[in-house]
């Protein structure tokens, strides 16, 4: 997350503003730095599952996130047809790994609602 809070700014202010020419390799290369550093979470979150020991502890982790993935992708559909008919505007596309990133944390209510832990225990 280190690379991701240094290199948006970065890539905001010469990419976003101007100041780099957007059709040169380093616009290119500015640009897709935060977005690797986003899908290393993904990567650290899988390699979570994958690596944890504890069954239930798992178990919790695995379900949390299937709720997020449930959530962003109901609420991404909905509104890619609210967009396609006209009735909502253009949502840019990384906002979906934001909207997942939320879904984990309802995932993570839903789990303490339900199964009375909310997450995995540190």
């Amino acid at each position: 997350m280190g690379v991701y809070l240094v290199s948006l700014p970065a890539a905001v202010q010469f990419v976003g503003k101007g100041q780099i020419p957007h059709d040169s390799p380093l616009a290119w290369l500015l640009a897709l730095i935060p977005g690797i550093a986003v899908a290393a979470v993904f990567w650290a979150y899988g390699k979570l599952l994958v690596e944890e020991t504890d069954e239930y502890v798992r178990m919790v982790l695995v379900r949390q996130s299937l709720i997020a993935t449930g959530f962003t992708l109901s609420i991404v559909t909905i509104y890619g047809f609210f967009e396609n008919f006209g009735l909502a505007g253009h949502v840019d596309a990384f906002y979906v790994a934001v909207l997942w990133f939320v879904g984990l944390g309802v995932g993570a209510l839903v789990n303490r609602l339900t199964l009375g832990s909310g997450a995995a225990p540190c």
